[in-house]
């Protein structure tokens, strides 16, 4: 019988050692950023700090269908935000959230359509390199009487951010983050909050569901008959845009 040197069995010994640490390690790593995640299901609700009205706290149900990713803060606190992440090229899906608030309501929602990169171009290096389009709907409703509060409409205002590219003719270029002209702000401080002053905002510019080209996860939500698609003024060239929209009660 041959005999395994002692060496060679400290050697194994240190190697399974160091792979069920690093297992570990791994497992604690992904279990930290899953729970930093700050979304909101159907299943869990977040109660929003009173708005200063005199109204009984209610129950909401936010049902939302992004081309390609949101979120959705309420009196200056977050709610919830896409669970597709906006690094996912084909992100279509419907989204609820609820929540407990008293009216006044201040909905703020940022609306990103999906880019690969600052150039606003989609599938770069491939036969279907292109820009991209967005679309956004959302309803509100009160959990018990199930009325709809509010609908995305003309009535939102919202103040792009990211547009690109300024050049569409770029779209065929083999370099677009050179070629691609793009137009970038920063969000304005505290337009969450109820007080922000929107009034210089532009409104919101309605599409249809062909012109967006609605997905997957848009049928699944019974929409009201007056909640409508929105978008800034273009479709393509709008990536990033924040939306606000106050419900009175």
């Amino acid at each position: 019988m041959t005999r395994i040197p002692r060496w060679t069995t400290l050697i194994t010994l240190l190697i399974g050692v160091s792979l069920a640490a690093s297992g570990c390690a791994a497992q604690t790593g992904a279990s930290s950023a899953s729970s930093a995640v700050g979304t909101s299901s159907a299943g869990s609700s977040v109660t929003v700090a009173s708005s200063g009205g005199t109204s009984q706290p209610i129950d909401f149900i936010a049902e939302v269908w992004v081309d390609n990713w949101f979120s959705l803060t309420v009196n200056g606190q977050a709610i919830g935000e896409d669970a597709e992440p906006i690094t996912q090229e084909r992100s279509f899906n419907s989204q609820t959230l609820e929540f407990t608030a008293t009216y006044p309501l201040t909905l703020a929602v940022v609306s990103k359509d999906y880019m690969e990169n600052s150039s606003g171009l989609e599938y770069i290096g491939t036969s279907k390199q292109q820009i991209g389009d967005g679309g956004l709907i959302m309803q509100v409703r009160e959990k018990a009487s199930g009325r709809v509060v509010a609908v995305t409409s003309t009535q939102w205002r919202g103040l792009v951010i990211q547009r690109a590219p300024l050049n569409p003719d770029c779209v065929a270029s083999s370099q677009p983050q050179v070629d691609c002209q793009t137009s970038t702000q920063d969000e304005p401080a505290g337009w969450t909050s109820p007080g922000f002053d929107d009034s210089q905002w532009p409104t919101a510019t309605v599409y249809t569901a062909d012109q967006v080209g609605v997905k997957e996860g848009y049928e699944a939500i019974s929409w009201d008959g007056s909640a409508q698609l929105i978008w800034g003024p273009d479709l393509k060239l709008d990536n990033t845009i924040l939306w606000r929209f106050t419900v009175a009660g």
